[in-house]
């Protein structure tokens, strides 16, 4: 027997499909029979690589006599936050501001049949134990509250729509031109000096911060700044949080060293890191950041890849029930799969001479010390250790693909997907990888024959199977990669779809009299809450990239309308900028493009010397530089600045709305670029 569950889209309800709760997907028969027969809702937010998830399901939702109890007093909804954020970004501020803790995992929400939460938690064992009230003890009680306490419930109800109403931001006056110096020195206070990262245990990538201290180093000469960067992601490379055999990164660390992670692994978490090492390569010229960007493609095209191109959501953190089994050791497993000289270099390397550092039991890979002293230890040279080790990580690999793996969420996100195009768009021409740009176009075909409908954006798919009406995410991200595609590689078709999304953003989620976007869209489906995101979150945040995006092809196409949405957008959150808060890092980037507009370079004439002239510019990290090769294509007229030669190549360097003259020789475009007054 299968309930309801069954017929949806998201892998993560189907795991819970032969539940014998009753559950229904988010949706008017559930909303609509809360209403009719009274009763509350019993709303459970999860996703399908989250392992406190599937505590939850084994302990509860497969447990006959709590089913039963949810089954008489409740109308039980399952949501998956990765398909519905619109939701998950309502009830965990809800939850943070009705138990004052931070939210995550599953989350567990009552409300009434309008939607009004008034309890909220996370997980829940099914019976008492540890301080954790039993999910078994407290449904009763929950459920007779609904009936008994209307009034007080509807009162708690009222304050805390006003307090959700409250947290949505007024628009400022003015563009706060010292936030981005505020937001840097806020992330170089809260820098791990020793381990990277910012803060203590947990840790998480913060992909955004990173970004922008690279940003600032490029633009202000900040030492600091790139300190930052390069500490935390060789810390990152090294860690746990970084599968050594596989490639890839786990979602977050559990310490504050990077060794143990919350071992799922996330779409998004490695579009991210992916652009941020390969632009840390092109920046630093570490070529160990570009080795690692390398890892993460090939573990992307390993597991992720789709048939059709596109990109799988994530891989979960158990295996056979138990979290990391996967990827852990032991001593003896690892030490008698590769050879002894092997051995000798692995066990130091990796920590296997240190004490068990997963459960007290296993041991999860990390470099626990250098090729250079192991070469020392074991009186030999780093060439002949890396090559003891190459052949450790071969043996250790072809070991662990012998074992069960975990689940693959396979459903077609497309936020996270357009996340990873920008990103490998992006890592292509830093590094010079051709063949990234190939899966990106790939992705990104995938994505419009499916996602795109009848001039409409959807926001998943699973196997033919769309839904959903897309979020402020899927459309501000999408515009994003669409113009790094163009920077790779020029098709006019890109341009057009770019026009479409970027009116689709100004029609369907500005807020014309405030400023900003909504996170849904203005025909969305009304809810208890309608947020206006401004934070970067697990993903960047949706107003910032659509501020970002919207700069840019303003400024390309000539088209004010787009820039001043997103000055309208930078706005209305300045009071939150002028704060200093680093975790707003991608609206700190589009207020500084908008003080300061992005150059762009047009390259036109022969085709073959047009491409060899991005290629060597594409070798300098220039974090607001957008080169665009339009040599024999037929390009819309806003890109064209003048009569390309007769013979060899041109570029137009051009500033907001004013171009230089055309030049026909690349030592004067390089030029131009390094004089602050021109480039």
């Amino acid at each position: 027997m299968t309930n309801r569950l069954a017929r949806t889209t998201s892998p993560y309800l189907r795991q819970h499909a032969e539940n014998p709760v009753d559950w229904y997907p988010w949706g008017d028969e559930a909303l609509g029979r809360a209403k009719r027969e009274n009763k509350p809702i019993l709303l459970s937010i999860g996703y399908s690589a989250c392992h406190w998830c599937h505590v939850m399901a084994h302990e509860s939702f497969e447990d006959p006599a709590v089913a039963a109890a949810m089954n008489a007093d409740f109308v039980n909804i399952k949501v998956d936050r990765e398909e519905r954020p619109d939701l998950d970004q309502i009830y965990q501020t809800a939850h943070a501001l009705m138990t004052r803790r931070s939210g995550g995992w599953p989350l567990s929400i009552f409300m009434t049949p309008e939607g009004a939460p008034y309890f909220a938690g996370t997980y829940f064992p099914k019976l008492s134990r540890h301080g954790l009230p039993g999910f078994l003890d407290i449904l009763p009680r929950i459920a007779a509250a609904y009936h008994e306490q209307g009034p007080a419930i509807a009162e708690q109800s009222e304050r805390l729509a006003r307090a959700m109403a409250s947290l949505e931001p007024t628009p400022g006056d003015a563009l706060p031109a010292d936030a981005p110096a505020r937001a840097l020195a806020e992330l170089k206070r809260r820098f791990d000096r020793v381990d990277g990262g910012f803060g203590s245990a947990p840790k998480f990538p913060h992909a955004p911060e990173l970004a922008l201290c690279l940003r600032e180093w490029s633009l202000r000469g900040d030492a600091e700044a790139l300190t930052i960067v390069r500490t935390t992601l060789s810390r990152m490379a090294a860690g746990g949080i970084a599968d050594q055999l596989g490639g890839g990164f786990c979602r977050y660390s559990v310490d504050g060293q990077w060794s143990i992670p919350h071992f799922e692994k996330m779409l998004y978490d490695n579009a991210a890191l992916l652009e941020l090492y390969a632009d840390a390569a092109r920046a630093t010229g570490d070529a160990a950041f570009g080795d690692v960007a390398r890892e993460i493609v090939g573990w992307l095209v390993r597991e992720m890849r789709a048939a059709d191109g596109a990109w799988y959501s994530s891989l979960d953190a158990d295996s056979e029930g138990e979290e990391g089994k996967f990827y852990v050791w032991t001593r003896d497993e690892a030490g008698g799969v590769m050879a002894t000289d092997e051995w000798a270099a692995a066990a130091p390397y990796y920590g296997f001479d240190l004490p068990p550092n997963f459960e007290g039991r296993a041991w999860n890979l990390r470099v626990a010390m250098s090729v250079d002293q192991v070469a020392s230890r074991l009186d030999t040279n780093a060439p002949d250790i890396a090559t003891r080790l190459a052949g450790a990580r071969s043996a250790l690999f072809a070991r662990r693909e012998t074992r069960v793996r975990p689940a693959r969420d396979d459903k077609i996100l497309t936020s996270w997907n357009a996340l990873l195009i920008a990103a490998l768009a992006r890592a292509s021409r830093a590094q010079n990888q051709p063949a990234w740009a190939d899966l990106a176009f790939d992705a990104l075909d995938a994505l419009v024959r499916t996602a795109w409908r009848g001039g409409r954006l959807h926001a998943t798919r699973h196997g033919d199977d769309v839904a959903l009406n897309a979020y402020l995410d899927d459309h501000a991200f999408l515009l994003a990669a669409l113009l790094e595609l163009m920077q790779t590689r020029f098709r006019r078709s890109d341009w057009t779809l770019a026009v479409a999304l970027a009116d689709r953003l100004l029609e369907s989620f500005e807020d014309r009299e405030h400023g900003g976007f909504w996170f849904t869209s203005h025909d969305h489906e009304q809810l208890y809450h309608r947020t206006k995101p401004a934070h970067d979150n697990a993903t960047p945040s949706g107003n910032g990239i659509a501020a970002q995006a919207l700069i840019t092809l303003g400024h390309l196409a000539a088209e004010p309308r787009y820039v001043l949405a997103a000055e309208r957008a930078v706005k209305l959150f300045a009071a939150g900028l002028a704060e200093a808060q680093g975790a707003q890092s991608t609206l700190v980037v589009a207020l500084e493009r908008l003080l300061s507009p992005p150059a762009a370079i047009v390259l036109a004439g022969d085709r073959d010397e047009a491409h060899a002239w991005q290629a060597r510019l594409e070798r300098e990290y220039r974090p607001d530089l957008c080169i665009l090769d339009i040599a024999g294509i037929d390009a819309p007229d806003a890109l064209r600045k003048g009569a390309p030669p007769v013979r060899g190549a041109a570029a137009w360097i051009c500033r907001g709305t004013q171009c230089l003259p055309a030049m026909t020789r690349l030592a004067d475009v390089e030029a131009a670029l390094a004089s602050p007054s021109r480039g």
